[in-house]
């Protein structure tokens, strides 16, 4: 039996407006400079707490606080009008691999549960994964936290295992965890941020990923 992955913002699913809309209305809420996109781009996949602190390591205390309040609170008001889409191509991939008798599929994401639950059931995906790993439950990325508990859940070794992300960080916890991993370049890191982070290859987009992933089953 293999394992399969996923991260989920920047890699399941196109939330790169709202993320960078929440992140923008916590710093003006602390009434902090703003940032670049690019800046705010490359601290997706930390968890919120310890993204906060890596993207503002000069504000103090209080005002991180009132940025992560703030980003909350926006973030689940613009859900309100519809969680963000999945990329061209994803569903298709996931229901034909879901369909396969020798593949299981789970998720480590830097979302809260409550967040991720309510994105999987808008989209009708959340039977697809035999674990689904949060973190609310585990230490930030890099760590390898949420790619040990998905082998353990799933009953499978490090070797049989992919994992599927966007950010270098997603790369790295894979890489902790002993597990190989795919970048993919329509999400928040650059191609070669994650073949630096240890990728074993980046897709160009979903079909090639659907190969690559073909490829590793074989």
């Amino acid at each position: 039996m293999r394992l399969i992955i996923w991260d989920v913002d920047g890699t399941l699913v196109d939330s790169h407006a709202i993320i960078m809309d929440s992140m923008n209305a916590g710093i003006a809420a602390a009434n902090l400079p703003p940032l670049p996109s690019a800046a705010i781009s490359g601290i997706v996949g930390l968890s919120l707490p310890v993204a906060v602190a890596t993207l503002l390591p000069e504000a103090d205390e209080p005002a991180r606080a009132r940025v992560v309040e703030t980003y909350r609170s926006h973030y689940f008001t613009a859900r309100s009008g519809g969680e963000s889409p999945l990329f061209q191509g994803a569903r298709d991939l996931l229901d034909r691999l879901a369909a396969r008798e020798d593949v299981l599929m789970a998720i480590a994401t830097g979302k809260s549960r409550r967040g991720l639950d309510a994105l999987l059931a808008a989209h009708g995906i959340a039977g697809l994964f035999v674990t689904t790993q949060t973190a609310d439950d585990h230490p930030s990325k890099p760590a390898p936290g949420m790619v040990l508990a998905c082998l353990a859940a799933a009953g499978v070794d490090a070797g049989e295992a992919l994992m599927i992300g966007d950010t270098s960080f997603d790369i790295q916890m894979a890489g902790n965890a002993g597990v190989r991993a795919l970048g993919v370049a329509w999400g928040h890191h650059t191609p070669e941020a994650l073949r630096a982070a240890g990728a074993a290859d980046v897709a160009p987009d979903m079909d090639a990923l659907g190969r690559m992933i073909d490829a590793w089953l074989a």
